[in-house]
């Protein structure tokens, strides 16, 4: 269980979050001043802090660093009052996660607290942990959450990932949804001159036209109806630092122009403000869609693809990682283990078949929650078949759905001929097509270029229901 300190002179403020927080499955201490806070944090291990910035015996910057000398692995998100953002973005610069504003609202310190302890814990992470795993001698190389594997297309990913990450180039990062995208994002912002600054991750796919321009570039108080209050936009956040930008291919087009003049005139002002602030900000976008398809349909800008693109790394699917798929399941039985307190020590012979036999269309993220989900459920010290999904348990590859179909009709063996070759491509690819969409067949029929009706039949035509 993940252990907060909350540090706020404000008891009933303090009482109210430390309340709330327990609701949602954290162990929570609460502080009254600076002196007690840190002698908490003396006396026992947090995972993070959230820190008022104006206590009566000290305030959030002194408290950071202290905090920041004596206990580095602990996280550090400011609470503050409208008047002193300015003074929680420099903290942010310090070293503090983040920062928020009162009166406090619980969606966003959830998620705000959820974020931090996840990033936290990746950045904290040894880069040059290097640990045994499958039939000994196998060494994993640990870049900020990110687990390097032994086969080719690993080894290419991180010999992408050290050319790169000295460089001040703007990255695109290629890959399907779950394969770890944010995470390469990280391992290169850590492997940088900026790892000291601030890494602001910002997901494009939440945001609303809308929103959008203030989520970049902030506003002042009273700059449209709703703008309460002065809020800082993650370029400003980020400045000196790394702006990791989350599928971009998401953004409107109008949101695309206002983006390309802040990265080429390296440059941001706020909604409502004629002040210019000067960026030096490195910019790493991710997308799991074709953006050059998208500069073809007029939906994305080609000129801001082309100043994104100064290099660009491919993350290949889980699927396409052989003895990877085993090493990364390890990986999350051991985090499993510390994190929910259990002793889970291996996998069956069923479940490793199994694993290296699915086609994992969620990727990284689907075996990292398969595997925390089993840790969870398993009654001995092994991870065995009743553990995991019916999806997952029940899989047959394609080839061995097909056969499985044909025995009705005597057919023991594929035939070795054309027909039947192409037959069980075209199966292959259907049902990897739906996977991928959970069944929509709509959307499958779109990505295989036929009509839903001609889906239809060709599914009745090799009896996949």
């Amino acid at each position: 269980m993940k252990k907060i300190l909350i540090i706020d002179d404000e008891v009933n403020v303090a009482l109210l979050l430390a309340k709330f927080l327990t609701r949602n499955g954290f162990n929570v201490s609460t502080a009254s001043s600076g002196t007690n806070g840190l002698e908490q944090l003396k006396n026992g291990s947090f995972n993070l802090v959230l820190c008022d910035f104006r206590l009566e015996d000290t305030d959030g910057r002194e408290m950071l660093k202290q905090i920041k000398t004596h206990y580095p692995q602990t996280g550090v998100i400011i609470i503050t009052g409208y008047s002193d953002i300015k003074m929680a973005v420099e903290l942010i610069k310090m070293g503090a996660y983040d920062y928020i504003t009162k009166p406090l609202y619980p969606d966003e310190i959830l998620n705000t607290i959820t974020k931090a302890i996840e990033t936290h814990n990746a950045l904290v992470e040894d880069p040059q942990q290097t640990t045994a795993h499958v039939n000994n001698k196998v060494n994993q190389k640990a870049l900020t959450g990110m687990v390097i594997g032994t086969s080719r297309a690993s080894k290419e990913l991180m010999r992408q990932i050290e050319l790169v990450a000295p460089t001040n180039y703007s990255v695109i990062i290629l890959g399907e949804s779950g394969t770890g995208k944010e995470e390469a994002a990280k391992s290169i912002h850590m492997h940088s001159p900026r790892h000291n600054q601030p890494f602001i991750a910002m997901d494009c796919g939440s945001l609303t036209k809308e929103l959008a321009a203030s989520e970049f570039f902030g506003h002042e108080k009273g700059s449209f109806t709703g703008a309460f209050a002065t809020k800082i936009g993650h370029f400003e956040m980020a400045n000196g630092g790394t702006l990791f930008l989350d599928e971009v291919g998401n953004l409107s087009y109008e949101i695309q122009a206002a983006l390309l003049r802040t990265v080429q005139e390296r440059k941001v002002k706020r909604i409502g403000s004629t002040k210019e602030i000067d960026l030096d900000v490195r910019i790493i976008v991710a997308t799991n869609e074709n953006l050059q398809e998208g500069i073809q349909k007029g939906k994305f800008r080609e000129d801001l693809y082309h100043r994104f693109n100064e290099f660009s790394i491919f993350m290949p699917p889980l699927r396409d990682r052989g003895n990877d798929i085993m090493l990364l399941a390890e990986h999350f039985l051991k985090t499993s283990n510390q994190e929910l307190n259990r002793s889970v020590t291996s996998f069956s012979p069923e479940v490793i078949e199994c694993f290296m036999n699915y086609r994992w269309p969620g990727n990284i993220r689907e075996l990292k929650n398969i595997v925390r989900r089993a840790a969870l459920i398993s009654e001995g010290n092994e991870i065995t078949m009743k553990a995991l999904p019916l999806e997952i348990s029940n899989y047959k590859t394609p080839a061995a759905d097909y056969l499985s179909n044909n025995e009705a009709t005597n057919i023991k063996e594929p035939r070795h001929d054309l027909k039947n070759a192409a037959l069980e491509a075209e199966y292959d690819t259907i049902l990897r097509v739906l996977k991928e969409v959970s069944y929509n067949k709509t959307k499958a029929a779109e990505i295989l270029n036929i009509d839903r009706k001609t889906l239809y039949n060709k599914m009745k035509a090799i009896n996949l229901k």
